[in-house]
Protein backbone atom coordinates (compact mmCIF):
# COMPACT_ATOMS: atom_id res chain seq x y z
CA UNK A 1 0.00 0.00 0.00
CA UNK A 2 2.84 2.48 0.64
CA UNK A 3 5.69 1.33 -1.78
CA UNK A 4 5.79 4.81 -3.19
CA UNK A 5 7.16 6.07 -0.33
CA UNK A 6 10.80 5.97 0.40
CA UNK A 7 11.78 3.39 3.04
CA UNK A 8 14.82 4.25 5.92
CA UNK A 9 16.43 0.80 6.39
CA UNK A 10 20.29 2.98 6.47
CA UNK A 11 22.50 1.15 8.51
CA UNK A 12 23.35 2.99 11.86
CA UNK A 13 26.95 1.88 11.69
CA UNK A 14 29.15 3.57 9.97
CA UNK A 15 31.72 0.76 10.39
CA UNK A 16 30.83 -3.02 11.63
CA UNK A 17 32.90 -4.35 14.25
CA UNK A 18 31.46 -7.35 15.78
CA UNK A 19 27.50 -7.43 16.05
CA UNK A 20 25.93 -4.49 16.95
CA UNK A 21 29.42 -2.87 18.08
CA UNK A 22 31.17 -0.45 15.98
CA UNK A 23 31.44 2.96 14.97
CA UNK A 24 28.08 4.62 14.98
CA UNK A 25 26.94 7.11 13.50
CA UNK A 26 25.63 8.81 16.25
CA UNK A 27 28.91 8.95 17.99
CA UNK A 28 30.48 10.52 14.63
CA UNK A 29 27.70 13.25 14.97
CA UNK A 30 28.79 14.46 18.38
CA UNK A 31 32.43 14.00 17.47
CA UNK A 32 31.50 16.39 14.51
CA UNK A 33 29.55 18.87 16.86
CA UNK A 34 32.80 18.90 19.39
CA UNK A 35 35.37 19.04 16.75
CA UNK A 36 33.23 22.04 14.84
CA UNK A 37 32.94 23.80 17.99
CA UNK A 38 36.49 23.73 18.76
CA UNK A 39 37.31 25.03 15.48
CA UNK A 40 35.06 28.18 15.80
CA UNK A 41 36.07 28.66 19.20
CA UNK A 42 39.76 28.80 18.05
CA UNK A 43 38.11 31.77 14.79
CA UNK A 44 36.42 33.40 17.59
CA UNK A 45 40.49 33.96 19.76
CA UNK A 46 41.80 34.97 16.24
CA UNK A 47 38.81 37.36 15.77
CA UNK A 48 39.48 39.05 18.94
CA UNK A 49 35.92 38.06 20.56
CA UNK A 50 36.91 35.43 22.69
CA UNK A 51 38.24 36.25 26.39
CA UNK A 52 38.85 32.06 26.78
CA UNK A 53 42.51 31.85 25.84
CA UNK A 54 43.07 29.42 22.82
CA UNK A 55 45.14 27.22 24.91
CA UNK A 56 42.19 26.53 27.51
CA UNK A 57 39.93 25.66 24.57
CA UNK A 58 40.16 22.13 24.88
CA UNK A 59 39.77 21.79 28.80
CA UNK A 60 36.54 23.62 27.58
CA UNK A 61 35.87 21.66 25.06
CA UNK A 62 36.13 18.24 27.68
CA UNK A 63 34.44 19.91 30.40
CA UNK A 64 31.63 20.09 27.51
CA UNK A 65 31.70 16.56 26.72
CA UNK A 66 31.58 15.48 30.22
CA UNK A 67 28.19 18.31 30.67
CA UNK A 68 26.53 16.82 27.55
CA UNK A 69 26.92 12.70 27.87
CA UNK A 70 26.29 12.77 31.32
CA UNK A 71 23.38 15.58 31.46
CA UNK A 72 21.89 13.71 28.26
CA UNK A 73 22.22 10.28 29.41
CA UNK A 74 20.66 11.15 32.93
CA UNK A 75 18.26 13.69 31.43
CA UNK A 76 17.12 10.69 29.07
CA UNK A 77 16.76 8.37 32.41
CA UNK A 78 14.82 10.94 34.58
CA UNK A 79 13.08 13.26 32.13
CA UNK A 80 11.99 10.57 29.66
CA UNK A 81 11.52 7.70 31.97
CA UNK A 82 14.28 5.93 31.28
CA UNK A 83 14.46 4.19 33.97
CA UNK A 84 12.23 1.89 32.88
CA UNK A 85 14.35 0.55 30.52
CA UNK A 86 16.99 0.75 33.40
CA UNK A 87 15.47 -2.06 35.22
CA UNK A 88 15.97 -5.41 32.60
CA UNK A 89 18.61 -3.30 30.91
CA UNK A 90 20.85 -1.73 33.31
CA UNK A 91 23.86 -1.26 30.97
CA UNK A 92 22.24 0.83 28.90
CA UNK A 93 23.07 4.05 30.52
CA UNK A 94 26.51 3.97 29.43
CA UNK A 95 26.07 2.73 25.76
CA UNK A 96 25.69 6.54 24.75
CA UNK A 97 26.16 5.37 21.15
CA UNK A 98 22.82 4.08 20.57
CA UNK A 99 20.98 6.90 21.18
CA UNK A 100 18.87 7.76 24.31
CA UNK A 101 20.45 11.65 25.30
CA UNK A 102 17.56 14.16 26.32
CA UNK A 103 18.52 17.55 25.04
CA UNK A 104 17.19 19.39 27.63
CA UNK A 105 18.80 17.08 30.06
CA UNK A 106 22.36 18.13 28.46
CA UNK A 107 21.33 21.77 28.37
CA UNK A 108 21.49 21.06 32.12
CA UNK A 109 24.77 19.08 32.28
CA UNK A 110 26.94 21.81 30.01
CA UNK A 111 25.34 24.99 32.66
CA UNK A 112 26.98 23.16 35.21
CA UNK A 113 30.23 22.27 33.05
CA UNK A 114 30.35 26.35 32.80
CA UNK A 115 29.80 27.15 36.42
CA UNK A 116 33.34 24.96 37.40
CA UNK A 117 35.31 25.82 34.29
CA UNK A 118 34.56 29.37 34.98
CA UNK A 119 35.56 29.31 38.36
CA UNK A 120 38.47 27.35 37.46
CA UNK A 121 39.49 30.01 34.67
CA UNK A 122 38.02 32.92 35.88
CA UNK A 123 36.34 33.21 33.10
CA UNK A 124 33.25 35.10 33.09
CA UNK A 125 30.18 32.34 33.49
CA UNK A 126 27.87 34.70 30.99
CA UNK A 127 30.66 34.56 28.46
CA UNK A 128 31.35 31.39 28.11
CA UNK A 129 27.86 30.57 27.77
CA UNK A 130 27.25 33.00 24.79
CA UNK A 131 30.65 31.38 23.48
CA UNK A 132 28.97 27.70 23.79
CA UNK A 133 25.40 28.76 22.45
CA UNK A 134 27.02 30.13 19.52
CA UNK A 135 28.47 27.04 18.17
CA UNK A 136 25.59 24.41 20.08
CA UNK A 137 23.39 24.35 17.11
CA UNK A 138 26.21 22.51 15.11
CA UNK A 139 26.00 19.24 17.71
CA UNK A 140 22.36 19.31 17.70
CA UNK A 141 22.32 19.40 13.67
CA UNK A 142 24.92 16.35 13.50
CA UNK A 143 22.24 15.20 16.16
CA UNK A 144 19.11 14.72 14.69
CA UNK A 145 20.96 13.66 11.63
CA UNK A 146 21.90 10.75 13.14
CA UNK A 147 18.55 10.64 14.77
CA UNK A 148 17.11 10.19 10.75
CA UNK A 149 19.83 7.13 10.28
CA UNK A 150 18.47 5.43 13.31
CA UNK A 151 15.72 5.58 12.04
CA UNK A 152 14.78 6.52 15.37
CA UNK A 153 11.73 9.99 16.67
CA UNK A 154 9.86 9.55 13.86
CA UNK A 155 7.42 11.86 12.79
CA UNK A 156 3.56 11.34 12.53
CA UNK A 157 1.99 9.40 10.12
CA UNK A 158 1.34 11.80 6.94
CA UNK A 159 0.51 11.42 2.91
CA UNK A 160 2.96 14.08 1.97
CA UNK A 161 5.14 13.40 -0.91
CA UNK A 162 8.49 13.49 0.88
CA UNK A 163 6.76 11.14 3.97
CA UNK A 164 9.39 8.51 4.77
CA UNK A 165 8.89 4.92 6.33
CA UNK A 166 10.13 3.75 9.35
CA UNK A 167 10.19 0.23 9.76
CA UNK A 168 10.99 0.63 13.60
CA UNK A 169 8.05 2.36 14.05
CA UNK A 170 5.61 -0.72 13.59
CA UNK A 171 5.79 -3.95 15.52
CA UNK A 172 8.32 -6.40 14.36
CA UNK A 173 7.07 -8.56 11.87
CA UNK A 174 4.95 -6.33 10.21
CA UNK A 175 5.39 -5.75 6.14
CA UNK A 176 6.68 -3.18 4.79
CA UNK A 177 4.02 -2.75 2.56
CA UNK A 178 2.10 -2.28 5.46
CA UNK A 179 3.93 0.63 7.57
CA UNK A 180 2.62 4.23 7.30
CA UNK A 181 5.14 6.81 6.25
CA UNK A 182 5.63 9.92 8.69
CA UNK A 183 7.25 13.22 8.82
CA UNK A 184 10.73 13.08 8.93
CA UNK A 185 10.39 15.04 11.97
CA UNK A 186 14.29 14.56 12.76
CA UNK A 187 15.14 16.66 9.44
CA UNK A 188 12.58 19.38 10.46
CA UNK A 189 14.46 19.39 13.64
CA UNK A 190 17.82 19.21 11.88
CA UNK A 191 17.08 22.01 9.88
CA UNK A 192 15.25 23.99 12.74
CA UNK A 193 17.64 23.13 15.64
CA UNK A 194 20.55 23.22 13.45
CA UNK A 195 20.76 25.44 10.45
CA UNK A 196 18.79 28.13 11.64
CA UNK A 197 19.85 28.31 14.93
CA UNK A 198 23.54 28.26 13.69
CA UNK A 199 22.74 30.53 11.25
CA UNK A 200 21.19 33.00 14.24
CA UNK A 201 23.79 32.58 16.60
CA UNK A 202 26.69 33.55 14.04
CA UNK A 203 25.42 36.29 12.81
CA UNK A 204 24.58 37.91 16.32
CA UNK A 205 28.00 36.99 17.08
CA UNK A 206 29.66 38.66 14.42
CA UNK A 207 27.36 41.66 13.19
CA UNK A 208 26.59 42.82 16.57
CA UNK A 209 28.69 43.62 20.19
CA UNK A 210 26.06 41.66 22.18
CA UNK A 211 28.56 39.25 23.57
CA UNK A 212 30.64 42.31 24.93
CA UNK A 213 27.96 44.61 25.68
CA UNK A 214 25.41 42.57 27.33
CA UNK A 215 27.18 39.07 28.12
CA UNK A 216 24.74 36.29 28.93
CA UNK A 217 22.11 37.83 26.41
CA UNK A 218 23.36 35.72 23.36
CA UNK A 219 22.60 32.54 25.35
CA UNK A 220 19.44 33.61 26.65
CA UNK A 221 18.10 33.94 22.74
CA UNK A 222 19.27 31.19 22.32
CA UNK A 223 17.36 29.01 25.01
CA UNK A 224 14.14 30.73 23.61
CA UNK A 225 14.98 30.38 19.96
CA UNK A 226 15.77 26.88 20.81
CA UNK A 227 12.15 26.31 22.40
CA UNK A 228 10.23 27.98 19.87
CA UNK A 229 11.83 25.76 17.10
CA UNK A 230 11.62 22.98 18.96
CA UNK A 231 7.98 23.12 19.84
CA UNK A 232 7.72 23.56 16.17
CA UNK A 233 9.32 20.13 15.69
CA UNK A 234 6.95 18.40 17.94
CA UNK A 235 4.44 19.41 16.32
CA UNK A 236 5.43 17.10 13.43
CA UNK A 237 7.12 14.46 16.00
CA UNK A 238 5.42 11.58 17.23
CA UNK A 239 5.20 11.71 21.24
CA UNK A 240 7.79 8.79 22.52
CA UNK A 241 5.77 5.41 23.10
CA UNK A 242 4.64 5.18 26.68
CA UNK A 243 5.92 8.93 27.72
CA UNK A 244 2.41 10.14 28.51
CA UNK A 245 1.75 13.97 28.19
CA UNK A 246 1.99 16.21 30.72
CA UNK A 247 -0.35 18.71 30.19
CA UNK A 248 -1.45 17.98 26.82
CA UNK A 249 2.22 18.70 25.79
CA UNK A 250 4.40 16.34 24.52
CA UNK A 251 7.75 15.91 27.07
CA UNK A 252 9.74 18.24 24.47
CA UNK A 253 7.58 21.07 24.60
CA UNK A 254 6.78 21.06 28.23
CA UNK A 255 10.66 21.14 29.34
CA UNK A 256 11.00 23.73 26.61
CA UNK A 257 9.06 25.85 28.62
CA UNK A 258 11.56 26.21 31.48
CA UNK A 259 14.00 26.99 28.72
CA UNK A 260 11.85 30.22 27.51
CA UNK A 261 12.02 31.19 31.20
CA UNK A 262 15.67 30.52 31.77
CA UNK A 263 16.62 32.19 28.45
CA UNK A 264 14.29 35.86 29.63
CA UNK A 265 16.10 35.96 32.80
CA UNK A 266 19.47 36.29 30.60
CA UNK A 267 18.25 38.52 28.31
CA UNK A 268 16.58 41.00 30.78
CA UNK A 269 19.42 40.58 33.47
CA UNK A 270 21.17 43.53 33.72
CA UNK A 271 24.97 42.60 33.08
CA UNK A 272 27.88 43.47 34.88
CA UNK A 273 30.90 46.29 33.93
CA UNK A 274 33.61 44.08 33.71
CA UNK A 275 32.70 40.83 31.89
CA UNK A 276 36.44 38.88 32.46
CA UNK A 277 35.30 38.28 35.94
CA UNK A 278 32.15 36.28 37.23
Amino acid sequence: MFLAFWVNNLDPLMVHISGNFGIHYYGVAYLMGFIGAALFLHAYVRAGRSLLPAGQISDLIIAIVIGVMVGGRLGSFFLYDGWERFTHDPFWIFRVWEGGMASHGGFIGVALALVWFSRRSSISFFHLGDLIVSVAPLGLFFGRIANFINGELWGKISAVSWAVVFPLSAPDGTPVEQIPPRHPSQLYEAALEGLLLFAFMQWRFWRTDVTRRHPGRLAGEFLVAYAVVRAIGEVFREPDIGINLIFGLSRGTFYSVFLIVAGLVLILRKPRQNPEKT
